[in-house]
């Protein structure tokens, strides 16, 4: 299982009024995460979608740890795990600079067929096929 990371800065328009991160805003950092990660291994959207499927997301859930505030760097850290299914998981941890952990996040996806608009089977292989560094993705 492959870690990924990218930071990201917490801008003053995320701040909800309490004067801190918006719960909403903590999922635009996990959907940032994951098209890092997936763009890194050399599986852009634009990629996907030559070959007919994209990604989508199933569930999502985000547990609030430590407040995240205006100027706060965080390291938004994702790691892919495959089962045997139509479906994957990534999870995102956000650490602060301190090394406390802002929240959670927990991704259950898969691939979509453009054309069919169903789930294909065995998404590692066709992610694998995909990309250019399949490392990054712990294939």
């Amino acid at each position: 299982m492959a870690t990924f990371s990218v930071r990201v800065d917490v801008r003053s328009y995320e701040l909800d009024m309490n004067g801190h991160v918006n719960h909403a805003v903590y999922h635009q950092y996990g959907e940032h995460a994951r098209s890092e990660h997936l763009a890194a291994a050399g599986c852009s959207f634009a990629r996907m979608l030559e070959r007919g499927f994209g990604i989508v997301l199933l569930e999502t859930r985000v547990r609030f740890r430590r407040e995240l505030r205006h100027g706060d760097g965080i390291d938004v850290d994702s790691r892919l795990v495959f089962g045997t299914g139509r479906t994957f998981t990534m999870d995102h941890t956000l650490l602060r600079a301190d090394g406390e952990t802002a929240a959670e996040i927990g991704c259950v996806m898969g691939l979509l067929d453009q054309g069919t608009r169903r789930l294909v089977p065995d998404p590692a292989a066709r992610l694998r096929d995909l990309a250019t560094d399949p490392q990054v993705l712990g294939l």
